[in-house]
């Protein structure tokens, strides 16, 4: 049997501080083409929170959330042979998908209809056991901690399918409005690969702008305000509206919005009212959203990441206090990425 904190019923952070119960599961059993994996760390998400407040609701409850997930390899069953028992692999927000539509076969299985989440379609990593097919694990390089590892799986594989999108190029700038686990990532893959690049950082907190000019970051100010010149590109990490609109107005003509959230509160939809469509919109001004990752971005970021030693700064929280980590992340107590501590 295994420990795993478990999600019951959804309910929101405000009436419930302690969405998730840790109980005793049986181990899960691989399939064929599937290894199973001793769970080492697990990265905390946004997503867990718009998962537990039904913003993207699990199918079927209850279910194991938590998908940047590192770990070894512990069993292979039949037709696994890509790695070895005690190899160190990582799992990440795509869990699988058909592998036959369109999308699949061009390589973007993200937008596969038969698309399954880690830790929402299927149980995740907030546990001391997964299973994954082989297929869908990632080996993770030999210069990341297991705590390191973790938040790369998904605010740096996102991060780094946001900045393609993007279309940033050298000399050119972009903005990154919220700064949290992602956009920390984000800002130090900017600054290797455009060094000539200038990024501005709108953050509602004084600790996060901090932390963003510590980074090396050109300018960082609240979200609510204007960057001090027109920006090529803006990635929007934030589950807000009116920072979309704020966004909008800060583009050159020509620029690009990529919008990284899986949801968008409904709190602050009116902000959308505000949107003009001169100021906004018009100059031939782009809004692209980000939809999910593929094995490819997964895999490319790992390597850039060793490549440029990508170190994400990290919280580490024991299983049990799963619970303190989602609540922290709710209140915005955040200064990079929060991570479980499981084996």
């Amino acid at each position: 049997m295994m420990k795993a904190m478990v999600l019951n019923r959804l309910c929101t952070i405000a009436e419930n501080k302690r969405p998730l119960n840790l109980v005793d599961m049986p181990d899960p059993v691989p399939q064929d083409n599937e290894i199973l994996i001793r769970v080492l760390t697990c990265g905390v998400c946004h997503t867990e929170l718009d998962e537990i407040e039904g913003r993207t609701p699990p199918p079927q409850l209850p279910v194991i959330l938590g998908h940047q997930i590192v770990g070894r390899v512990e069993i292979a069953a039949a037709g696994a042979a890509k790695f070895k028992i005690g190899d160190r692999v990582g799992v990440a927000w795509i869990h699988s998908a058909c592998g036959r539509c369109n999308f699949c076969r061009s390589g973007s299985e993200n937008l596969c209809e038969q698309f399954k989440a880690t830790g929402r379609d299927v149980h995740g990593g907030y546990a001391e056991y997964t299973k994954v097919s082989e297929n869908f694990a990632h080996r993770i390089p030999e210069t990341f901690s297991d705590s390191q590892a973790a938040p790369l799986l998904c605010a740096g594989a996102i991060g780094y399918r946001s900045m393609r999108l993007s279309g940033i190029e050298n000399h050119q700038s972009l903005g990154l409005t919220g700064f949290g686990a992602s956009a920390h990532l984000v800002l130090q893959m900017v600054r290797h690969k455009y060094p000539d690049t200038k990024v501005f950082v709108f953050a509602r907190s004084e600790k996060e702008r901090d932390f963003a000019r510590q980074l090396g970051a050109f300018w960082a100010g609240d979200t609510g305000t204007e960057s001090p010149e027109k920006l090529d590109g803006i990635i929007d990490t934030t589950p807000a509206w009116q920072p979309i609109v704020k966004a909008l107005a800060c583009l050159k003509p020509g620029g690009r919005l990529i919008i990284n959230a899986i949801r968008k509160e409904e709190s602050d939809k009116k902000a959308l009212l505000n949107l003009d469509y001169p100021e906004h919109l018009w100059q031939e001004k782009e809004i692209k959203s980000v939809a999910n990752v593929a094995r490819t971005d997964v895999r490319e970021f790992l390597q850039l990441a060793a490549e440029i030693q990508i170190k994400p700064e990290v919280q580490e929280f024991e299983l049990k206090d799963a619970n303190q980590a989602l609540v922290e992340l709710k209140e915005r107590k955040i200064r990079g990425a929060k991570v479980l501590k499981i084996s």
